[in-house]
């Protein structure tokens, strides 16, 4: 396979992975329902920079790491798993909070600090992303890849998951998607809590289930 093929075959086999609908999607889209459309995007970031940082690690072997010292990737999985319970469990707690956004300049941030750590530390929050990565890239990589397509995937993974979140935040901080959410947030919140929650949670049960 030719390195030009090899890119392609790997970005569209992670693109199919993050469009996949779980906590990312979840937070994204919910962030651009209820904040402004600077604050979604901020979070498409976060997800970006977290996309690359595990196709860095996959790259250079510190997967292997995490593989041959096991105790360190159950401890990861183990967090991962119970922050996005933690997260989901704020969101359902909060849904009945009232949210007055009659005001709101979507175009402007409010809080765009915290919406990208949200987004970096909740796409971190899974180092399982890493081991499908690296997995992609065992299958799909030439043998004798040349060095600029090694140096040239991180950026490629930054790009192309920021894109795609992007779209989503833009998506949804949309008038109409942002008017439906407030029309039916209690219900909105609780099932994207619920649904973090039990992602997080299988996280953690598959982490155990897999030791016994």
């Amino acid at each position: 396979m030719s390195a030009s093929l090899a890119i392609f075959s790997i970005l569209g086999a992670i693109l199919l992975g993050a469009v996949s609908p779980g906590p990312s999607f979840v937070l994204v889209s919910r962030i651009s329902m209820k904040s402004s459309r600077m604050d979604s995007l901020a979070a498409a970031l976060g997800m970006g920079i977290g996309g690359a940082i595990f196709a860095t690690l996959a790259l250079f072997g510190l997967v292997t790491i995490l593989l041959q010292v096991e105790w360190l990737y159950l401890a990861l999985r183990v967090l991962g798993g119970f922050y996005l319970v933690y997260l989901g469990i704020r969101i359902w707690c909060g849904a009945s909070e009232p949210l007055d956004v009659s005001n709101a300049d979507t175009t402007r941030p409010s809080s765009t600090v915290r919406s990208f750590a949200l987004g970096l530390v909740t796409q971190l929050s899974n180092p399982k992303t890493a081991i499908v990565y690296a997995s992609i890239f065992a299958v799909l990589l030439p043998a004798s890849a040349p060095s600029w397509l090694f140096l040239s995937l991180p950026p490629l993974v930054f790009a192309l998951e920021t894109s795609w979140y992007a779209v989503v935040a833009l998506a949804f901080s949309a008038q109409r998607p942002r008017a439906a959410y407030l029309r039916s947030k209690v219900w909105v919140d609780r099932a994207a809590g619920a649904v973090l929650g039990v992602l997080g949670a299988r996280l953690v049960s598959e982490t155990f289930l897999s030791r016994s």
